[in-house]
């Protein structure tokens, strides 16, 4: 990996303070001096290697070396095929450079086996792109990931992970206190394909504070990855775990103190989770007694993750703030519309309800409508709105999930997660006489049963759920029928034991928006140049005319991001300077939520208008095509493309 010119030039400033500290400079030419005085002044004996080695003699070298100080986690010595481990390698220390006053759990994945699905996955062969596994970490708040590794029955996963334990500073947390931490360390593992396709193939809770009682501070364990979905009872593998706290404690505890906490832990959180499953059934009995075909409505309660666990819906939703990364709700709408969309399909087809927890949504990078809908309804939460979660259905009796805010006022706006629309919502009067004129809605929603976020869960007990007459008056109790917000929260309420996964913070992009542009440019410029050679037909570029459809493709995810339409007059003016007199300009815009240029082309292709583009005959003919990458946090990315062309028209 090579680094950025400015760090370069920051390294090289540190080695040469560095050397002029030791006075490094002066002893080399002192023994330059020494070694060639009197020599004939032409002498050209003298090389590089022959100067190295004299000084390496003469431990100049080793001083250097034993000077410089480098901090961070040494790499951990590789497993060797037949599993055997030598005691001595087992007890090397493992250097961090941490904070002194604060502790940290270190994570090691020292491989994995057992996943049979790949026993006859051939091995990789250098230079060629094959599946890989990816293991994802998460824990109080702090995110990290590993290197890709090839998929294999064994795959070397060897990975370690810094964990701060504390976060304040001030006094050092002791056993007692470590013990009081009740969060668990989630593991998502995720399959990529060569095409860039993710495919989760696991997700762990895993359980940390056994390593409390460890006399050594050290602890190794295998861990079990069970699938997801309807497979979540089913193993996909076994990861081999050690702990090992940093800085070790100076008081343990016994195993029954360990084991008594997490079991008061869990009867606490299974006795809440009692009471509210028995709120549940009486306050759905009482729904259902309101009118009979309340029945046929749906309201969601219950949900399942990707772990098998039936949760209340409420407790997928909670505040997200962004941070600097995302400047507005709009926008917030346009990045979870980027993110991929899939159904959760069951073994022998059909939709399986899975609902993601939000780490490994964002970890597999796409999930179904109510993914997208969670993280939206907490984005836009966190950006201050009255936000809630639709479910209902939408053309076609198909059920559906989105988002619903409401202003002071009492206006009504519906966002679809998946692509970032906005309606407005004005119920119809089914009580209107037929002559006036009704609103017709532009939304695509028929039906809505029921309305929630993190702590309010509203039913509709309306006559009829036909979003088109819907009153959101949620405090009107003849219109709804809400739960209990102490029975809410009791299952939702911030500083209870979390019986749910604890939110992840966003992560900014990864992605280096000009350079994945420039890539994808130049290899769609070579298929179009292919194709139509193929056709019979000669390609010239027109690098002008390509520059001048950046600023169309600006205004497209500008008009996406805000709502707002800017730039269109500038951009006219521009193509119809560049384009002759007599010529003809035409030009296709289109947009991507993937880095694949060779997917990219076939879409377009597929297009009448761009393959007509693309395959123009004429004369002077004059191709252009302009890549843009625009960036959102998880490395979600906008790509819009643009191919163009200019002819000579001819009558």
């Amino acid at each position: 990996m090579s680094l950025p010119s400015e760090k370069v030039h920051e390294l090289k400033q540190i080695i040469h303070s560095h050397l002029s500290q030791m006075n490094v400079h002066s002893r080399i030419k002192e023994y330059v001096d020494e070694s060639f005085r009197g020599d004939d002044p032409e002498y050209s004996g003298i090389d590089e290697a022959g100067l190295l080695n004299a000084l390496k003699e003469r431990g100049i070298v080793d001083d250097v070396m034993n000077t410089l100080k480098f901090e961070g986690l040494e790499r951990q010595p590789r497993r060797s095929k037949d599993k055997r481990r030598t005691d001595t390698a087992e007890e090397i220390p493992t250097r961090v450079g941490v904070d002194p006053t604060k502790r940290y759990l270190y994570l090691q994945v020292l491989g994995g086996k057992a996943f049979l699905e790949h026993l006859q996955d051939p091995e990789p062969i250098p230079g060629k792109v094959t599946s890989t596994f990816t293991l994802y970490v998460h824990f109080k708040g702090q995110r990290f990931r590993s290197r890709p590794v090839p998929c294999a029955c064994e795959p070397d996963i060897s990975e370690g992970f810094l964990l701060e334990l504390q976060k304040d500073g001030g006094k050092m947390a002791d056993s007692a206190t470590l013990l009081s931490l009740s969060g668990h360390i989630h593991l998502v593992l995720v399959k990529t394909d060569p095409s860039g396709d993710t495919t989760l193939i696991g997700s762990h809770f895993l359980a940390w504070r056994d390593i409390l009682s460890s006399t050594n501070g050290r602890l190794a364990c295998a861990v079990e990855i069970n699938g997801v979905g309807a497979e979540a009872k089913v193993p996909m593998g076994i990861l081999e775990i050690k702990f090992e706290i940093i800085p070790r404690l100076s008081q343990m505890l016994t195993k029954d103190v360990i084991l008594a906490q997490v079991n008061l832990e869990h009867s606490r959180i299974a006795e809440r989770e009692r009471l509210f499953l028995v709120y549940a059934k009486q306050w759905w009995r009482e729904f259902l007694q309101i009118r009979a075909s309340h029945s046929n409505r749906l309201v969601k309660i219950f949900a399942q993750d990707e772990c098998g666990t039936n949760r209340p819906v409420c407790s997928f939703v909670c505040p997200l703030r962004a941070g600097r990364l995302l400047d507005s709700p709009r926008q917030a709408a346009r990045f979870v519309s980027l993110l991929g969309y899939e159904h959760a399909l069951s073994v022998g087809g059909g939709k399986a309800e899975m609902w993601s927890s939000l780490h490994a949504f964002l970890c597999k990078g796409k999930g179904d409508c109510e993914d997208h809908a969670v993280l939206l309804c907490s984005l836009l939460l966190g950006f201050g709105l009255n936000a809630y979660i639709c479910v209902g259905t939408k053309a076609k009796g198909a059920a559906h999930t989105w988002v619903m805010t409401i202003s002071p006022e009492g206006e009504v706006t519906f966002w679809e997660s998946l692509t970032a629309h906005r309606y407005a919502h004005r119920p119809m009067n089914p009580d209107d006489p037929p002559a006036l004129k009704q609103y017709r809605p532009e939304h695509p929603y028929r039906t809505v049963g029921c309305v929630f976020n993190h702590h309010a869960f509203y039913a509709n007990s309306q006559p009829t759920d036909s979003v088109e007459v819907c009153q959101f008056e949620l405090q009107n109790e003849t219109r709804w029928k809400s739960m209990s917000e102490e029975a809410v929260r009791s299952v939702c309420g911030p500083k209870l034991l979390p019986s749910g996964p604890v939110f992840p913070p966003l992560y900014p992009s990864s992605v280096d928006s000009a350079l994945v542009s420039n890539d994808m440019e130049h290899e769609l410029r070579s298929l179009v140049t292919d194709h139509r050679r193929d056709l019979g037909l000669n390609t010239t570029w027109d690098d002008e005319l390509s520059y001048i459809l950046t600023p169309a493709l600006a205004a497209y995810e500008l008009e996406h991001s805000t709502g707002v339409s800017a730039g269109n007059d500038e951009f006219q003016h521009a193509i119809r300077r560049a384009i002759p007199d007599g010529h003809t300009f035409k030009g296709f815009p289109i947009q991507f939520v993937h880095r694949n240029a060779r997917r990219a082309f076939a879409t377009c292709l597929r297009s009448s208008v761009c393959e007509e583009i693309i395959c123009c005959r004429g004369d002077h003919v004059r191709l252009a095509v302009r890549v843009r990458v625009f960036t959102y946090p998880e490395s979600a990315c906008a790509v819009w493309i643009m191919f163009a062309v200019r002819y000579r028209s001819i009558l």
